[in-house]
């Protein structure tokens, strides 16, 4: 069983192995697209392959759509040299579910890839080509937060965008540079519409793309690099939009035991690829059954019937709504609860920690009891029923390899975001009391607590990469279990952060709390797993 136009062939012997199959004329959809393009997408990576192009497969299935998806790549070529094409752009969704099933399906609505490469006169006249036809609807992307930046941590303008200011759109080296390029085409192609929808699980989304995609307009048109007009039809909303979405789905990386099920069945080359970008790619792509994509309904070329896939399409106050919800309350902060403690606890699977009674008791009270009561409803989505399904089905999986210690990492930027927003709307609101919060501060005793790289048995652990490790590391390091501290005056400069934590501790009467749990966590071997016995009982 080979993963390619040819190994497909024989229907019979995959169907007997477990697959789902597409039911649609492949060949026939994949003219219409080259011809017709409506949706190209930037980013082949895990959750693309895994959400967008199985929902498109699904209402190609069905005859709701008559053609498929583009994939564009522009951080790492290998993914389509090495990956797409010798496999002619299909992949395996293998998704893991809580009860214990797996569903295999063979998805082949990608029916082209390309490679963002400026420099590749074949491959960016394809890419110019796509953006000049009329058919061209959606532009998305899942390139990662990072993805948008254009300067480095110290504000500077990175070099490739520095150099493609003043070069102008003709053969871009930067990320963004390259896709604005693209978009001047169109523009030159006769001011055509069409939308830019980030889909990445970035806040705003929408204004990340758009502010960067402006800036570049701006300054090639104020060098003369570009028609005077190209900035007037970026900020055009008859023309160009760039709608906010929030996208919700766990992929994380191929898993061996996914990959050995596959090679159970007969699939030959399904071995992963670790390119030399150090990104980790297979022919298959595992994921929990569980997806939301809420999207801001702008989109000036029109567009499919793409609600019949389930996604969500509303107005841009509800795409908020939706994201504070799931970011602030329903998922984000349980997250970020049971990596802290799972890597001090000594879990190696997000799943396990559910089976903790008190670790399970943390997140139901942070969730339900802290977290719910000031989540605004954004009626699309209910809130409870969404954080049913996180706390019994999602986190639970069993089959979903994910591990605290990624999600812990970068946590000194998700703190204040995951909880300062509840603690704000607690201080801001008449009929709630700040001091009520009892796991809220007790999540951020255990983030001190894990600072110090040492587990509740005393044995010293790794770090999950963090930005601020080498900032907030040395205010911990004179801590030793069992030995008294001074700990209100030397975790000050951090609890008063309100960087951090998106609120001043002091200021919002919380400093105090998250101190006495602090000492109860040091008190010695075991202490962490007696502090939560006593709060959670």
């Amino acid at each position: 069983m080979k993963l390619s136009n040819s190994g497909l062939a024989d229907k019979a012997q995959w169907e007997s192995a477990g697959y789902r199959l597409p039911e649609f004329d492949r060949e026939a959809v994949t003219a219409a697209t080259k011809e017709n393009p409506f949706w190209i997408h930037f980013g082949a990576g895990n959750i693309f392959r895994a959400f967008q192009a199985n929902v498109v497969q699904n209402l190609l299935n069905e005859g709701v759509l008559d053609r498929g998806l583009i994939v564009a790549e522009g951080f790492d070529y290998e993914i389509i040299q090495k990956m797409n094409r010798p496999h002619d752009d299909y992949t395996i969704a293998v998704t893991l579910k809580a009860d214990g099933n797996i569903e295999k399906t063979v998805v082949g609505s990608v029916v082209e890839s390309c490679i963002l490469d400026a420099d590749d006169a074949k491959e960016y006249e394809r890419l110019k080509e796509i953006f000049s036809k009329d058919s061209l609807q959606i532009v998305s992307f899942t390139i990662t937060e990072k993805g948008y930046s254009l300067v480095n941590g110290k504000g500077e303008w990175l070099p490739d965008v520095e150099t493609d200011f003043a070069a102008g759109p003709q053969k871009p080296s930067s990320y963004i540079g390259k896709v604005t390029s693209l978009l001047y085409t169109r523009y030159q192609a006769g001011k055509k519409p069409i939308a830019m929808v980030s889909m990445d699980n970035c806040s705003h989304n929408g204004d990340k793309l758009y502010a960067a995609v402006n800036t570049f307009a701006e300054k090639w048109v104020q060098n003369g690099a570009a028609d005077s007009g190209f900035a007037d039809y970026v900020n055009d909303r008859q023309k160009v939009t760039f709608p906010w979405t929030m996208i919700d789905k766990i992929t994380p990386r191929p898993d061996a035991s996914v990959e050995a099920i596959l090679k159970a069945d007969g699939l030959e080359e399904s071995e992963p690829v670790i390119t030399s970008r150090n990104t980790y790619v297979a022919p298959f792509v595992n994921a929990e059954e569980c997806e939301y994509l809420v999207i801001e309904d702008e989109f000036p070329n029109g567009r499919p019937a793409l609600e019949k896939g389930g996604l969500l399409f509303t107005d841009r106050e509800t795409v908020d709504k939706v994201e504070k919800m799931k970011v602030c309350t329903c998922l984000n902060p349980l997250h970020t609860t049971l990596a802290v403690y799972g890597c001090l606890l000594g879990y190696e699977k997000i799943s396990e920690e559910m089976k903790d009674p008190e670790l399970h008791k943390m997140v139901q009270t942070i969730g339900y009891v802290e977290g719910l009561p000031v989540v605004v409803d954004p009626k699309v989505l209910n809130p409870r029923e969404f954080i049913d399904t996180v706390l019994d089905m999602r986190i639970p999986n069993p089959f979903m390899p994910d591990t605290p210690q990624r999600i812990a990492t970068d946590t000194s930027q998700k703190l204040a975001i995951r909880f300062g927003e509840t603690i704000k709307a607690y201080a801001e609101s008449p009929n709630l009391n700040v001091a009520d919060l009892k796991l809220i501060p007790l999540v951020f005793a255990g983030w001190l607590r894990y600072l110090m790289a040492v587990d509740d048995d005393g044995k010293a652990f790794e770090l999950s990469p963090d930005p601020l490790l080498d900032t907030v590391c040395p205010y911990v390091a004179g801590f030793k279990l069992g030995e008294e501290a001074d700990v209100e005056n030397i975790l000050k400069p951090i609890l008063g952060n309100d960087k951090i934590f998106g609120v001043n501790l002091y200021e919002v009467g919380m400093a105090d709390k998250v101190c006495g749990y602090f000492k109860e966590l040091i008190s010695g071997t075991g202490a962490v797993r007696a502090t939560l016995k006593r709060y959670t009982a």
